[in-house]
Protein backbone atom coordinates (compact mmCIF):
# COMPACT_ATOMS: atom_id res chain seq x y z
CA UNK A 1 0.00 0.00 0.00
CA UNK A 2 2.95 2.24 0.25
CA UNK A 3 4.03 1.93 -3.36
CA UNK A 4 4.91 5.34 -5.59
CA UNK A 5 1.92 4.75 -7.33
CA UNK A 6 -0.57 4.52 -4.36
CA UNK A 7 1.36 7.96 -2.94
CA UNK A 8 1.03 9.34 -6.28
CA UNK A 9 -2.79 8.41 -6.22
CA UNK A 10 -3.14 10.21 -2.79
CA UNK A 11 -0.59 13.31 -3.26
CA UNK A 12 -0.67 14.05 -6.86
CA UNK A 13 -1.79 17.22 -8.09
CA UNK A 14 -1.02 16.39 -11.42
CA UNK A 15 -3.60 18.52 -14.10
CA UNK A 16 -3.90 21.07 -11.13
CA UNK A 17 -3.16 24.36 -10.94
CA UNK A 18 -3.11 26.38 -7.41
CA UNK A 19 -2.69 30.02 -6.88
CA UNK A 20 -0.47 31.55 -3.87
CA UNK A 21 -1.22 34.67 -2.96
CA UNK A 22 2.13 35.43 -1.00
CA UNK A 23 4.04 33.08 -3.11
CA UNK A 24 6.94 35.34 -2.91
CA UNK A 25 7.46 34.99 0.89
CA UNK A 26 9.04 32.22 2.64
CA UNK A 27 6.46 30.16 4.36
CA UNK A 28 4.25 30.36 1.10
CA UNK A 29 7.09 29.96 -1.56
CA UNK A 30 8.11 26.68 0.35
CA UNK A 31 4.44 25.78 0.52
CA UNK A 32 4.38 26.62 -3.72
CA UNK A 33 7.72 24.88 -4.43
CA UNK A 34 5.51 21.09 -2.43
CA UNK A 35 2.59 22.25 -4.51
CA UNK A 36 4.85 22.21 -8.00
CA UNK A 37 6.53 19.25 -6.78
CA UNK A 38 3.62 17.41 -6.34
CA UNK A 39 2.45 18.28 -10.00
CA UNK A 40 0.55 21.62 -9.78
CA UNK A 41 0.79 24.36 -12.15
CA UNK A 42 1.51 26.97 -9.61
CA UNK A 43 0.69 30.80 -9.80
CA UNK A 44 2.71 32.99 -7.79
CA UNK A 45 0.90 36.02 -6.50
CA UNK A 46 2.91 39.07 -4.87
CA UNK A 47 4.24 42.39 -5.72
CA UNK A 48 7.82 41.58 -5.77
CA UNK A 49 8.68 40.27 -9.20
CA UNK A 50 12.61 40.11 -8.51
CA UNK A 51 11.42 37.25 -5.86
CA UNK A 52 8.94 35.61 -7.59
CA UNK A 53 11.80 35.17 -10.36
CA UNK A 54 14.10 33.35 -8.34
CA UNK A 55 11.49 31.06 -6.85
CA UNK A 56 10.00 30.32 -9.96
CA UNK A 57 13.43 29.58 -11.14
CA UNK A 58 14.07 26.67 -8.22
CA UNK A 59 10.57 25.70 -9.42
CA UNK A 60 11.71 25.48 -13.02
CA UNK A 61 14.98 23.39 -12.56
CA UNK A 62 13.24 20.71 -10.24
CA UNK A 63 11.04 20.02 -12.91
CA UNK A 64 7.95 21.77 -12.20
CA UNK A 65 5.67 24.78 -13.90
CA UNK A 66 5.23 28.20 -12.45
CA UNK A 67 4.69 31.42 -13.40
CA UNK A 68 4.69 34.75 -11.38
CA UNK A 69 1.40 37.38 -11.85
CA UNK A 70 1.76 40.36 -9.55
CA UNK A 71 -1.41 41.64 -7.69
CA UNK A 72 -2.03 43.27 -4.50
CA UNK A 73 -3.95 40.87 -2.33
CA UNK A 74 -6.47 43.41 -0.38
CA UNK A 75 -7.79 44.87 -4.16
CA UNK A 76 -10.68 43.14 -5.35
CA UNK A 77 -10.47 44.32 -8.70
CA UNK A 78 -6.83 42.83 -8.70
CA UNK A 79 -7.64 39.71 -7.70
CA UNK A 80 -10.35 39.31 -10.27
CA UNK A 81 -7.44 40.79 -12.78
CA UNK A 82 -5.00 37.52 -11.03
CA UNK A 83 -8.48 34.91 -11.33
CA UNK A 84 -9.03 36.02 -15.12
CA UNK A 85 -5.60 35.87 -16.40
CA UNK A 86 -5.07 32.13 -14.43
CA UNK A 87 -8.13 31.23 -16.33
CA UNK A 88 -7.11 32.60 -19.70
CA UNK A 89 -3.69 30.88 -19.30
CA UNK A 90 -3.93 27.76 -17.22
CA UNK A 91 -7.74 27.00 -18.21
CA UNK A 92 -8.98 26.39 -14.51
CA UNK A 93 -8.36 26.64 -10.41
CA UNK A 94 -8.25 24.27 -8.10
CA UNK A 95 -6.12 25.11 -5.23
CA UNK A 96 -5.80 28.47 -3.25
CA UNK A 97 -3.68 29.83 -0.63
CA UNK A 98 -4.38 33.02 1.16
CA UNK A 99 -0.69 33.83 2.17
CA UNK A 100 -0.04 37.50 2.19
CA UNK A 101 0.73 39.17 5.70
CA UNK A 102 2.50 41.47 7.42
CA UNK A 103 2.99 42.11 11.42
CA UNK A 104 4.22 44.62 13.78
CA UNK A 105 5.61 44.73 17.40
CA UNK A 106 4.37 48.28 18.41
CA UNK A 107 3.43 48.30 22.03
CA UNK A 108 -0.31 49.01 22.52
CA UNK A 109 -0.87 52.55 23.12
CA UNK A 110 1.22 53.48 20.19
CA UNK A 111 -0.79 51.40 17.27
CA UNK A 112 -1.55 54.49 14.69
CA UNK A 113 -4.73 54.25 12.89
CA UNK A 114 -2.78 53.79 10.02
CA UNK A 115 -0.71 51.08 11.07
CA UNK A 116 -3.78 49.29 12.23
CA UNK A 117 -5.65 50.05 9.13
CA UNK A 118 -2.39 48.66 7.04
CA UNK A 119 -2.29 45.55 8.46
CA UNK A 120 -6.51 44.62 8.53
CA UNK A 121 -6.27 45.23 5.24
CA UNK A 122 -3.57 43.04 4.16
CA UNK A 123 -3.76 40.56 6.50
CA UNK A 124 -7.77 40.10 7.10
CA UNK A 125 -9.17 41.81 3.84
CA UNK A 126 -7.47 40.02 1.62
CA UNK A 127 -8.23 36.97 2.87
CA UNK A 128 -11.43 38.14 2.38
CA UNK A 129 -11.51 39.11 -1.08
CA UNK A 130 -9.12 36.01 -1.74
CA UNK A 131 -11.54 33.95 -0.31
CA UNK A 132 -14.90 36.21 -2.04
CA UNK A 133 -13.56 36.09 -5.57
CA UNK A 134 -11.50 32.53 -5.71
CA UNK A 135 -14.30 30.50 -3.96
CA UNK A 136 -17.37 32.10 -6.07
CA UNK A 137 -15.55 30.48 -9.18
CA UNK A 138 -15.01 27.09 -7.06
CA UNK A 139 -18.39 26.94 -5.63
CA UNK A 140 -20.07 27.82 -9.22
CA UNK A 141 -17.76 25.38 -11.13
CA UNK A 142 -19.18 22.69 -9.08
CA UNK A 143 -16.26 20.59 -9.36
CA UNK A 144 -14.42 21.28 -5.86
CA UNK A 145 -11.54 22.21 -4.78
CA UNK A 146 -9.40 23.79 -1.87
CA UNK A 147 -8.78 27.00 -0.23
CA UNK A 148 -5.95 26.98 2.15
CA UNK A 149 -5.35 30.16 4.22
CA UNK A 150 -2.72 30.72 6.49
CA UNK A 151 -3.43 31.36 10.01
CA UNK A 152 -1.31 31.87 13.02
CA UNK A 153 -0.35 29.95 16.72
CA UNK A 154 -1.83 33.59 17.34
CA UNK A 155 -5.31 33.03 16.10
CA UNK A 156 -4.79 29.91 18.89
CA UNK A 157 -4.11 31.54 21.44
CA UNK A 158 -3.26 35.10 22.20
CA UNK A 159 0.70 35.84 21.42
CA UNK A 160 2.23 39.16 23.80
CA UNK A 161 3.22 42.08 21.46
CA UNK A 162 1.64 41.82 17.82
CA UNK A 163 -1.92 42.68 19.15
CA UNK A 164 -3.15 43.99 15.47
CA UNK A 165 -1.60 40.89 13.38
CA UNK A 166 -3.57 38.93 16.20
CA UNK A 167 -6.36 40.01 15.66
CA UNK A 168 -6.40 39.73 11.96
CA UNK A 169 -5.43 35.92 12.73
CA UNK A 170 -8.25 35.29 14.64
CA UNK A 171 -10.63 36.94 12.28
CA UNK A 172 -9.04 34.46 9.36
CA UNK A 173 -9.30 31.33 11.17
CA UNK A 174 -13.09 32.32 12.28
CA UNK A 175 -13.59 33.12 8.55
CA UNK A 176 -12.27 29.66 7.81
CA UNK A 177 -14.30 27.85 9.55
CA UNK A 178 -17.17 29.54 9.06
CA UNK A 179 -17.03 29.01 4.55
CA UNK A 180 -15.89 25.41 5.45
CA UNK A 181 -19.15 25.24 6.70
CA UNK A 182 -20.88 27.33 3.86
CA UNK A 183 -19.27 25.46 1.05
CA UNK A 184 -18.85 21.66 2.54
CA UNK A 185 -22.20 20.82 -0.06
CA UNK A 186 -20.25 22.50 -2.96
CA UNK A 187 -17.37 20.46 -2.33
CA UNK A 188 -15.14 23.01 -1.77
CA UNK A 189 -12.61 22.52 1.61
CA UNK A 190 -11.56 25.85 3.51
CA UNK A 191 -8.73 25.07 5.70
CA UNK A 192 -5.94 26.53 7.74
CA UNK A 193 -2.33 25.68 7.77
CA UNK A 194 -1.39 27.00 10.93
CA UNK A 195 2.45 27.53 11.69
CA UNK A 196 4.09 28.08 15.06
CA UNK A 197 7.49 29.73 14.84
CA UNK A 198 9.15 29.77 11.20
CA UNK A 199 11.69 32.98 10.72
CA UNK A 200 10.13 34.32 8.79
CA UNK A 201 10.44 38.21 7.14
CA UNK A 202 7.39 39.33 8.81
CA UNK A 203 8.20 38.18 11.89
CA UNK A 204 12.19 38.74 12.01
CA UNK A 205 11.84 42.65 13.37
CA UNK A 206 10.03 40.68 16.91
CA UNK A 207 12.31 37.42 17.26
CA UNK A 208 14.45 39.66 19.86
CA UNK A 209 17.20 37.43 21.87
CA UNK A 210 14.63 37.19 25.01
CA UNK A 211 11.73 36.27 22.91
CA UNK A 212 13.55 33.60 21.38
CA UNK A 213 14.21 32.09 24.49
CA UNK A 214 10.79 32.22 25.79
CA UNK A 215 9.76 30.75 22.55
CA UNK A 216 12.61 27.79 22.78
CA UNK A 217 10.93 27.34 26.32
CA UNK A 218 8.03 26.69 25.23
CA UNK A 219 8.70 24.58 22.38
CA UNK A 220 8.87 21.00 23.23
CA UNK A 221 11.41 20.44 20.05
CA UNK A 222 13.43 23.26 20.95
CA UNK A 223 14.01 24.78 17.53
CA UNK A 224 12.07 26.88 14.91
CA UNK A 225 10.33 25.46 12.30
CA UNK A 226 11.83 25.06 8.79
CA UNK A 227 9.72 26.42 5.60
CA UNK A 228 9.70 23.31 3.77
CA UNK A 229 8.10 21.35 7.17
CA UNK A 230 4.68 23.14 5.60
CA UNK A 231 5.21 21.04 2.78
CA UNK A 232 3.38 18.21 4.67
CA UNK A 233 0.41 20.10 5.50
CA UNK A 234 -0.32 21.61 2.29
CA UNK A 235 -0.16 18.97 0.46
CA UNK A 236 -2.23 16.79 2.96
CA UNK A 237 -5.31 20.25 2.61
CA UNK A 238 -4.54 20.47 -0.96
CA UNK A 239 -5.53 16.74 -1.90
CA UNK A 240 -8.72 15.71 -3.41
CA UNK A 241 -7.85 12.49 -2.50
CA UNK A 242 -5.72 12.66 0.56
CA UNK A 243 -7.83 15.68 2.05
CA UNK A 244 -11.29 14.78 0.68
CA UNK A 245 -13.26 14.40 4.11
CA UNK A 246 -10.96 17.63 5.77
CA UNK A 247 -12.48 20.77 5.90
CA UNK A 248 -12.53 23.72 8.48
CA UNK A 249 -9.36 22.02 9.91
CA UNK A 250 -6.70 24.17 12.01
CA UNK A 251 -3.77 22.10 10.99
CA UNK A 252 -1.36 22.96 13.35
CA UNK A 253 2.68 22.71 13.07
CA UNK A 254 4.60 23.96 15.24
CA UNK A 255 6.83 21.68 17.02
CA UNK A 256 4.44 21.22 20.23
CA UNK A 257 4.05 24.41 20.69
CA UNK A 258 0.28 24.74 21.34
CA UNK A 259 0.44 21.27 23.75
CA UNK A 260 3.01 23.20 26.31
CA UNK A 261 1.71 24.08 29.49
CA UNK A 262 3.83 23.33 32.48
Amino acid sequence: MNSPQYLESLFGLSCKVAVVIGGTGELCGAMAEGLAGAGAEVVLVGRSAEKAAARVARIVAAGGRAWFHPAEASSKAELEGLRDAVLKKSGRIDIVINGAGINSATPFFEITEEEFDRIVRVNFKGVFLGCQVFGKYLVERGAGGSIINLGSMSGVVPLSRVFTYSATKGAVHNLSLNLAREWAPHRVRVNLVVPGFFPAEQNRKVLTPERVANIMGHTPMKRFGEARELIGATLLLASDAAGSFITGEELIVDGGYHAMTI
